[in-house]
C-alpha cells in the first residue's frame, strides 16, 4: 500500500461501523500508516465507547505510533467489554508492560483466554523480571520447556533471562538436546546463543556436536567458517567459508564481509558488499562496506559519513537536580545482575523493555526533549542523497524503535558496534564518574569513558575513529544507526546513559 492509498482509505474510513473500522484500520497498521490512522481511530473510539471493537483499534494503533499511555487505557476499557477476549487481553497485559505498569496479574489472566498464545507467556517472564522477580520468571519458562522443550522462542527468552542474572544462558537448550539429539533448529539455537553469550569456545563445541550429528549441511560450513574467524583463527575460517559457497542473502553476506575485512582483504570486502547494499534488508551491509571504503580510501567513505551534519551534539536542558532525579529513576530500573546476550554492554547492566514507552512522569518528559532534539537535528541534515542509507527522501513519521538505559561500573565500556536496522542512534549521557574529567589518566590522553565514532577495533585495529566526544552530563549524541560506535573504559566509577534508535521511515 503506497501513501496516495493509504489516504483514500483514510478518506473513506466507515466511522459508523466499529467492525468494518478494525478490518480497514488493521490493514494501515499492517501497510506502517498508524500515523494517518490515529486521528480517526480516536474519533471511533470516542463515537461508540461501549464497543470492544473500536477501543482495540485505538489500542492498536496508538501502540504502532508509541502512544503506550493511550495504548493501555484503550485496551483496559476493551477488556472490561470484552472480558473472555483473549487476544484483548493479552494486548492490555502486554501494554501494561510497556507502559512501566504491574503486568505480571494480567499476563497470568490472559493465559487461561489463550491457552496456544506462548507470547503471553513470554510476557508474564518479562514482567516478573521487570517487578525485580527474575528468578520466578526462570522458573516459569523452566517448567514449561520441561514438558515442551522444542519451542524456540521459550529458550530464546529464557536464555536472555539466566544471561541477565548470571546464570548459564544454554542451560534449557542443552537439556533440550540430550532428548533431541537429532532437532537440527536446537543445534542452531545453541550456537546462536553461544555467539550471543559471546563464548566463543562453546560456540565451536556446540558446531561440532552439531556436525557430528547432522553431517555436512551450508549453514554449519558457513558458522563455523564465522566462529574461526571471530576466534582469529583466520587460516582455519577460510575453508569453512569456501565450503559455504556464495553467500545467499545480506545475512550471510555480512560474515563473509566480516572475516575479510579481518583477513585484510577490503577490495573483496567492497566487491562482495557493493552490488548488495540496495537489495532489501542489507541495511546491516552498510557499516562493513564502510570500513572497506575507508580502508582503501575510496572517496565515497566521505560521501557515507564524512558530512558533519550527520552527528549532533546537543544538551537536553535539565539542570543538574534534575538530572541526578532521572538518573536515581533510572537506577530503580537496573533489575539484572549482568549484561544481555547480544549486546555491546561489558561490565554493567541494561534494561529491559522500550525506556521510552514508559508512562512515570520523568520518563514522559524524557521522551518529549529527546524527540525535540530529533527533529531539530532531522531539520538540519544535508538534502535526500539516492542510495544513501541516511540521507532519506521521506523523513517522517519520528518513532522511537528501542530505547534503554545502561549502567557501566569500575571500567566498564560498550564495544564497537552497530545498529543498522534504525535510522539514527544515539547517547545520553547522565551520571559520569568523577575520574573522567578532560580524558587525561596516569598522564596518558586515553579519553576514558569518551564516545568514539568510526572505530571497529576488534576488525581493524589500526583505522582511527571518525570523532571522540567528551561526555558530559546531560549531553545527547546523535548519529546514523549505521556508523561504528564505542566507548572508551573508565578506571571506576559509575557511568549512567540512555540510547535509543529512531526507526527509518518507510520509503514510498
Amino acid at each position: 500500500m503506497q501513501h496516495a492509498e493509504a489516504l483514500a482509505r483514510i478518506a473513506q474510513f466507515p466511522l459508523a461501523d466499529p467492525a468494518a473500522a478494525l478490518g480497514a484500520g488493521l490493514a494501515l497498521i499492517n501497510a506502517d500508516f498508524p500515523e494517518l490512522l490515529l486521528p480517526h481511530a480516536r474519533r471511533l473510539a470516542a463515537r461508540h465507547p461501549d464497543n470492544a471493537q473500536s477501543q482495540q483499534l485505538l489500542g492498536l494503533t496508538a501502540r504502532a505510533c508509541g502512544e503506550s499511555l493511550t495504548a493501555y487505557e484503550a485496551f483496559r476499557a476493551a477488556a472490561a467489554l470484552a472480558p473472555r477476549d483473549g487476544l484483548i487481553a493479552h494486548s492490555r497485559a502486554r501494554t501494561a508492560l510497556e507502559a512501566g505498569l504491574p503486568a505480571d496479574d494480567l499476563f497470568a489472566a490472559a493465559a487461561p483466554l489463550a491457552p496456544r498464545d506462548g507470547g503471553i507467556l513470554l510476557g508474564q517472564a518479562a514482567a516478573l523480571l521487570a517487578e525485580g522477580r527474575a528468578e520466578e520468571g526462570i522458573a516459569l519458562l523452566t517448567s514449561i520447556l520441561s514438558a515442551n522443550p522444542l519451542w524456540l522462542d521459550g529458550h530464546r527468552s529464557l536464555a536472555g533471562l539466566r544471561g541477565q542474572m548470571g546464570e548459564d544462558p544454554l542451560a534449557s537448550v542443552g537439556a533440550a538436546l540430550a532428548h533431541h539429539p537429532r532437532a537440527a533448529e536446537l543445534h542452531h539455537l545453541a550456537i546462536s546463543l553461544a555467539l550471543q553469550a559471546r563464548d566463543l569456545p562453546r560456540a565451536s563445541a556446540a558446531a561440532s556436536q552439531a556436525k557430528a550429528v547432522l553431517r555436512s549441511q551450508r549453514w554449519l560450513s558457513l558458522i563455523t567458517g564465522h566462529i574461526a574467524s571471530e576466534s582469529g583463527e583466520l587460516d582455519a575460517a577460510d575453508p569453512h567459508f569456501a565450503a559455504a559457497g556464495p553467500p545467499a542473502d545480506p545475512n550471510e553476506a555480512w560474515m563473509y564481509a566480516r572475516h575479510l575485512i579481518r583477513r585484510n582483504q577490503p577490495e573483496r570486502a567492497a566487491a562482495l558488499l557493493e552490488p548488495r547494499v540496495s537489495q532489501p534488508g542489507a541495511l546491516a551491509l552498510w557499516p562493513y562496506l564502510s570500513l572497506a571504503w575507508r580502508m582503501t580510501d575510496d572517496p565515497r567513505a566521505h560521501w557515507l559519513e564524512g558530512d558533519p551534519r550527520l552527528v549532533g551534539v546537543y544538551d537536553i536542558g535539565l539542570t543538574p537536580e534534575e538530572l541526578a532525579a532521572l538518573a536515581a529513576h533510572l537506577r530503580g530500573l537496573h533489575h539484572a545482575k549482568a549484561a544481555p546476550l547480544d549486546q555491546s554492554v561489558r561490565g554493567g547492566t541494561q534494561t529491559d523493555g522500550n525506556l521510552l514507552l514508559r508512562t512515570e512522569p520523568p520518563i514522559r518528559d524524557l521522551k518529549a526533549r529527546l524527540l525535540a532534539i530529533v527533529a531539530q537535528h532531522i531539520a538540519q541534515l544535508p538534502p535526500p542523497n539516492a542510495g544513501h542509507p541516511t540521507l532519506l527522501a521521506n523523513r517522517a513519521p519520528v518513532r522511537v524503535a528501542g530505547s534503554w538505559s545502561v549502567r557501566l561500573e569500575n571500567a566498564g565500556f560498550h564495544t564497537d558496534h552497530v545498529h543498522p536496522q534504525g535510522w539514527f542512534s544515539s547517547a545520553l549521557y547522565l551520571a559520569l564518574p568523577e575520574t573522567m574529567g578532560a580524558g587525561r589518566h596516569g598522564g596518558a590522553d586515553d579519553h576514558a569513558g569518551w564516545l568514539s565514532l568510526g572505530e571497529a577495533r576488534d576488525l581493524v585495529p589500526g583505522l582511527a575513529q571518525l570523532q571522540l566526544i567528551e561526555p558530559k552530563p546531560g549531553r545527547l549524541v546523535l548519529f546514523p544507526s549505521t556508523m561504528w560506535h564505542g566507548t572508551r573504559p573508565f578506571p571506576q566509577g559509575e557511568r549512567l546513559t540512555v540510547a535509543f534508535d529512531i526507526a527509518r521511515p518507510r520509503q514510498d
